[in-house]
């Protein structure tokens, strides 16, 4: 059954193309080309001469959740994308058609078991913004509080089941017959990008993801996050403090309001990398439906961004991979970056440093002391492709949210601030980051983080010492060594007396070794049997 839902979900999808008079896409795909010409009977939304950008949003906001959250990702690139085409897309980050009230309506009754004039003293019909997964109404707390409700829209769920079984399905297809399936781990992709979007259809992790956030930013002069009313929140029903600010697209009103942009695109690269690697913790759907301007000092502008239905964390691992990475990229150090990625095996170990560092400088050279408007990142980014094909370098799926967020931040700088110096502004950060790390600063909290431990283990280890006397003095310390290679020696040991020596012999080695590796393990005991050797040498092994 499910098989025969995507089938004909990748029907549907023909059909919408060319309804809209997008079915060249079908040809250059061979994406069930036979099949095209049956919908040429269909009725079209659009006629061809309407214009592309146009059809091309339509049929996005056709096709559901999924391909509006596509169109969004991609609008803000205007290096990409024709103006035109730019514009139409930007339409989708807060311009999807609302739901009917009512039906808002009933499901925020559904929530809360009871009407919506017992909780609010006001709510507003008309919906505030309408996007691909909720949209968002105004209202007001009985307390006269101003807020936002933000409601799923209905039968989401399924939509987005969906049309995650298409895209699997053709994951499935690109992992087994595509030349480069096994790199570029489409399947993985996918089940990253499930996790991700179904992460949004729970909007009570929406609430605690806003709330990580406010603490993490409290008291900054650079972000505002809302405040969350937990009491009001649910599964589907998501209530904080409404924002008033001027959104980030709207550069004309900015530069009306006399704001500082160039203080404003600087600040942005600063949360971002403060989000990505002093809390870990950074918001992954930074379009500019999300994002507003508070300007009453247009000097020192404050961002206010809402919608954390998507956020992303980096392990320990990888934030420290990427923070050298783009340290070394800073410095123009690209034999670190080709060395970073062999230890990583991001590449086969087999790479040659040498050639690898040699392709990316040749890529990363020409844009060095150049402002975002004269750098062109498409052509940096299908060079660099290029190389990752040449080297065999694989895709890491755990990275997608960052590299989607980069993006976002990159299209977003570009609109705003074009003569921004990206490095400038984001060597310090990382700097000062990895200082923290790795410096003498990092040293001093790792210990006292682990001073419980050690006061521990010291406090115990008279009362260990003195047991392992009494058993020593006794004979009563045995060693139980369990492996198949001792079973063989002892069965040896009953059938061949006449080789007791050497075997015992043998087995005695075999014993003073395990002592050896056992006294190794256990650093507390090491310790005590050589006499000391200071505490501090003890607490720093690693």
């Amino acid at each position: 059954m499910a098989r025969h839902r995507t089938l004909f979900r990748m029907l549907a999808i023909q059909r919408v193309l060319v309804k809209y008079g997008l079915d060249d896409i079908i040809k250059e795909t061979h994406l069930w080309r036979p099949l095209r010409f049956l919908f040429y009977l269909a009725p079209r939304g659009r006629d061809r001469e309407a214009p592309v950008g146009e059809r091309i949003r339509l049929a996005l906001e056709e096709l559901g959740p999924i391909f509006v959250k596509f169109g969004q990702a991609i609008s803000t690139r205007r290096d990409l994308l024709p103006p035109d085409i730019a514009d139409e897309l930007a339409k989708l980050q807060d311009a999807v058609p609302p739901f009917p009230a009512k039906q808002a309506i009933a499901i925020i009754e559904g929530a809360y078991g009871e009407p919506v004039t017992s909780v609010f003293e006001r709510f507003d019909e008309e919906p505030l913004a309408a996007a691909s997964i909720a949209q968002v109404h105004t209202a007001r707390l009985k307390a006269g509080t101003e807020v936002i409700v933000k409601v799923l829209r209905p039968g989401v769920e399924e939509q987005i089941d969906r049309d995650l079984a298409v895209l699997r399905t053709v994951a499935g297809l690109a992992a087994r017959y595509w030349e480069h399936g096994k790199r570029l781990k489409p399947l993985e992709v996918v089940d990253e990008y499930e996790h991700t979007v179904l992460d949004e259809l729970d909007l009570m992790r929406e609430a605690a993801n806003t709330a990580q956030l406010k603490r993490n930013f409290q008291g900054s002069e650079m972000l505002y996050v809302p405040e969350v009313y937990w009491d009001y929140c649910r599964p589907e029903v998501l209530v904080q403090e409404r924002i008033y600010g001027t959104p980030i697209s709207d550069i004309e009103a900015l530069r009306a309001a006399g704001t500082n942009i160039q203080v404003l695109a600087e600040n942005g690269v600063e949360i971002f990398f403060t989000q990505v690697f002093r809390h870990n913790f950074f918001h992954a759907d930074m379009h500019p439906g999300n994002i507003f301007v508070i300007h009453t000092d247009p000097e020192r502008p404050k961002y206010a961004a809402v919608d954390f239905g998507i956020v992303g964390t980096l392990s320990p691992e990888d934030q420290r991979y990427l923070a050298e990475n783009f340290l070394a990229f800073f410095d123009r150090d690209y034999h670190r970056i080709a060395k970073l990625h062999i230890d990583s095996g991001w590449v086969p170990p087999g790479t040659r440093v040498d050639q690898l560092e040699s392709a990316v400088r040749t890529v990363c050279d020409p844009i060095f002391s150049k402002p975002l408007a004269e750098i062109s990142f498409a052509q940096v980014l299908m060079r660099l492709f290029r190389v990752a094909q040449r080297f065999d370098v694989e895709i890491q799926p755990q990275m997608i949210l960052l590299h989607k967020t980069l993006f976002n931040i990159e299209g977003l700088g570009r609109q705003l601030y074009p003569q921004l110096d990206l490095w400038k502004t984001a060597h310090p950060v990382l700097r000062r980051w990895m200082d923290e790390q790795v410096g003498g600063r990092a040293m001093l909290r790792d210990v006292r983080a682990n001073l419980p431990q050690v006061r521990d283990a010291l406090r115990e280890l008279p009362t260990i010492l003195h047991h392992l006397g009494e058993q020593a003095a006794e004979g009563r310390i045995r060693f139980n060594l369990q492996s198949p290679e001792l079973r063989a020696i002892r069965e040896q040991l009953d059938t061949q007396r006449r080789q007791r020596y050497w075997l015992t012999a043998a087995a005695t080695a075999i014993i003073a070794g395990t002592v050896v590796i056992t006294f190794g393990s256990l650093p507390w005991l090491g310790w005590a049997l050589l006499g000391g050797g200071g505490v501090a040498a003890w607490v720093a092994r690693p």
